[in-house]
């Protein structure tokens, strides 16, 4: 059975597939076993290999060029981070039908938690701001720019026409309202510095309620600090939110631009995966939730 698709456009991904890449390109794993990994990712498709590894592969040709960043940069990343990354082990070659390049990495340990659901809501704001905080240290020399490095007033068009599509189901005079209170906000002023980009559910793991690693490095890139602030509305519920608002030093400018940033990142996820994709229209829904249940000053 192929991975399920989201797009006409993905390449047809199957374990027999993954098996006859793996076998032609790292005979050294040819006897691992093979399991299709159940994820409500959108990028890639993932299969464990054996108890150690996991095999990635891009759904798209615009994922597809993700793969030379990670393993140049998630390698130099590591060491500096507090909590477990991707570590590549192999990088393999289009083949056997399949277009593109992918990868082999250790497999992480962990769950996924649920958006605001965690058993250590405090601790796990602690664990979310100092992974933060380490990777905006990083030297951003040479760095490439975040998928999300525009300025939030950019995405202005996008953001309205999403709005205005999804008006059937959201509160738009909110919604928009939240919107233009963020798009208030001064830009960021200092230099561009390493953010993630992507901190929600399907991107973190979690044992005991505490961050055991950060995956998906696909947006990862130079850009507004107030990007990776996103994680206070995707993976905190509302008590845990000041602290992780006090461990980042966000500012009021910095903390309007992440949730510009986050209800962005939403009414796009919602637009187009609410009828392909139930788990991450689900967590959009409840980001915007959040996001209006406790407004910004003036809205």
């Amino acid at each position: 059975m192929c991975a399920r698709k989201l797009r006409p456009e993905e390449a047809d991904i199957d374990a027999s597939l993954v098996r006859r890449l793996v076998d032609a390109q790292f005979p050294q794993w040819s006897g691992l076993a093979l399991t299709e990994v159940d994820s409500a990712g959108t990028s890639n498709a993932m299969f464990r290999l054996g108890d150690d590894l996991a095999v990635r592969l891009p759904r798209l040709a615009g994922s597809a060029q993700d793969v030379a960043k990670e393993h140049r940069w998630l390698p130099l990343l590591a060491g500096t981070l507090p909590v477990a990354i991707p570590s590549p082990q192999g990088r393999g070659t289009p083949g056997e039908g399949y277009p593109w390049p992918w990868s082999v990495y250790r497999w992480l340990e962990g769950a996924n938690p649920g958006p605001g659901r965690t058993l250590e809501p405090a601790l796990l704001a602690q664990d979310l701001a100092r992974f933060v905080c380490a990777l905006r240290r990083v030297d951003p020399a040479g760095g490439p720019a975040s998928y999300r490095s525009e300025p939030l007033a950019r995405r202005d068009d996008v953001t309205r026409a999403a709005i205005h599509e999804l008006r059937a189901e959201l509160a738009a005079e909110q919604v928009s309202a939240v919107w233009a209170s963020a798009l208030r906000a001064p830009e960021a002023s200092g230099p561009a510095v390493w953010i993630h980009a992507d901190l929600q559910p399907g991107n973190v793991l979690v044992a005991d309620g505490r961050l055991s690693a950060v995956i998906d490095f696909g947006c990862l890139g130079l850009g507004d600090p107030a990007v990776d602030l996103i994680a206070a509305w995707y993976l905190l519920p509302a008590g845990a939110r000041d602290v992780f608002r006090s461990g980042t030093g966000a500012d009021d400018a910095a903390w309007a631009r992440g949730r510009g940033w986050a209800l962005s990142v939403a009414l796009l996820e919602l637009r187009h995966y609410r009828e392909s994709n139930p788990v991450m229209a689900s967590i959009a829904r409840h980001v915007i939730a959040e996001l209006l249940a406790d407004p910004p000053p003036g809205t």
